[in-house]
């Protein structure tokens, strides 16, 4: 990967936009520049679109949709803000997180009204951190779906989706403008394309271990459940631009991936009053801080792994995410009509775990307080029949990426704008302050469908300011 000197950029053909990467945050950003009569070309690297969106539960989240109003649910973009900056302790750009709150309600009424996307809005429970319902997805709640849905509208608009095309090197002058690209084929050929925009939408670096052990070094022995094509391409081109990059040490983890089926246990089942125990039987984080963050906590453990204890009530809406019914096939829920029949099923001391699910029962009942510092007087005791899940914490995806504004144009360490790049998703910096503790549910598909629009748009109105000068 290297920055090539702009006058040596030979190319046989030139398009306005060229978007670098093919998920949600890619296509968004296609259909958003297509809409305003400007030729875009994406050049995705893998034969067949996926990425980090098919991978996760294609859950964006948004306010003020017309979703949640049908529901009666009232949410503003100040309150969704306002959740995004205290999940990361006011430790993330303000200004950006401002307007893509503003910017997401309108993004998903667009995509479900111009594009035909059949989302639905998930209710039944919350995420840790999330005032308002306002989760919207695929009514199978897979991320394959998303995308899917995202590939046909970009079908429909007629957007050039150039596959098996893996970005090598950019052509760029001393200012930093991008004037070209060049692509390498399956065969070793390399064709090179010219540009007056650049969006980089090919997320961050979480498949690229040497990345990991230096901005992430606690999450360098734990499983990886992300694309493997995200190896950090967009963050070496950025700063070979001379473009900043902040939070290279947050990500997005996860502490209920099943063990060994590498599924993500959705966290609803912890959120209506599931918990987690080690192989010792014992309780040892609290379990809402968000499900990011325990990843970490969870491979503390003896082992790395712990169990989700739960039951057929916190089940229920598990029961809607593909990957839950994947487990689920795979056997990697147990049931048990007893404390001790759960005992049995997990190979958990029964001692410690009858003591364990006596201590929550008060906690529900405000006898006593959790010394872990978890609330659970709004939520239901767990009764037989249990359910139990042995998971293991992961990482899914890196948070961290090149500084943006709130056009997702991408800056210099001094605040100035590079010329013509833009990025979004994980290619970007994102909401999660410098730690993985920051990261509120969504967030990866907020950043790459919301600064994916941002960035289509931003582009094409710099291209109509260029031809009006």
């Amino acid at each position: 990967m290297a920055i090539k000197p702009a006058i040596e950029a030979e190319f046989e053909f030139s398009v306005p936009v060229v978007i670098v990467g093919a998920g949600a945050c890619g296509l968004t950003a296609a259909l958003s520049v297509a809409e305003q009569g400007v030729e875009v070309l994406v050049l995705e690297r893998d034969e067949h679109p996926s990425g980090s969106t098919s991978l996760s539960a294609g859950l964006i989240p948004a306010a003020g949709t017309q979703l949640q109003k049908e529901k009666g649910i009232v949410d503003t973009a100040e309150q969704f803000a306002e959740d995004l900056m205290a999940k990361a302790h006011y430790r993330n750009d303000a200004v950006v997180v401002n307007a893509v709150a503003t910017a997401s309600g309108k993004t998903i009424d667009w995509l479900m009204r111009e594009h035909k996307l059949d989302l639905h809005l998930v209710e039944g429970f919350r995420y840790p951190g999330h005032s308002q319902y306002r989760m919207h997805g695929p009514r199978s709640q897979s991320g394959a779906d998303l995308e899917s849905m995202l590939l046909a509208a970009a079908s429909q608009a007629q957007i050039d989706i150039m596959t098996s095309a893996s970005v090598e090197d950019l052509y760029a002058t001393e200012s930093g403008e991008v004037v070209a690209v060049s692509f390498k084929r399956p065969d070793g050929l390399v064709e090179t394309v010219g540009c007056e925009a650049l969006i980089l939408a090919c997320n961050g670096f979480g498949g690229n271990p040497e990345k990991i052990a230096q901005f992430i070094p606690e999450m360098a022995e734990a499983e990886y459940c992300g694309h493997t094509s995200n190896t950090g391409d967009a963050l070496d081109w950025g700063l070979a631009l001379g473009a900043q990059a902040e939070d290279l040490g947050s990500y997005q983890g996860h502490g209920s991936v099943s063990v060994p089926h590498g599924s993500p246990l959705t966290w609803a089942v912890v959120s209506l009053g599931g918990i987690q125990v080690n192989q010792l039987g014992k309780r040892f984080a609290n379990e809402m801080r968000g499900y990011s963050e325990h990843a970490e906590e969870v491979l503390k453990q003896p082992g790395q792994y712990a169990w989700s204890i739960y039951d057929a009530r916190c089940e229920q809406p598990a029961l809607a995410f593909h990957d839950y019914k994947e487990v689920q096939a795979l056997g990697g829920i147990r049931h048990a009509d007893s404390i001790e029949e759960l005992a049995v099923v997990t190979g958990l001391p029964l001692a410690v775990l009858r003591e364990q699910l006596e201590q929550v029962h008060s906690y529900t009942q405000g006898q006593q307080q959790d010394p872990l510092g978890r609330s659970f007087t709004s939520e239901q005791a767990l009764q037989a029949p249990y359910r139990a899940a042995k998971v293991s914490g992961a990482l899914f995806h890196t948070q961290g990426g090149l500084t943006v504004d709130s056009h997702a144009r991408v800056l210099k360490p001094n605040g100035e704008v590079l010329p013509n790049l833009y990025a979004g998703g994980g290619a970007a910096r994102g909401f999660c302050g410098p730690g993985a503790d920051g990261y509120l549910s969504g967030n990866g598909l907020l950043t790459a469908v919301v600064l994916g629009r941002l960035a289509g748009l931003s582009a094409c109105s710099q291209l109509q300011q260029r031809d009006d000068n």
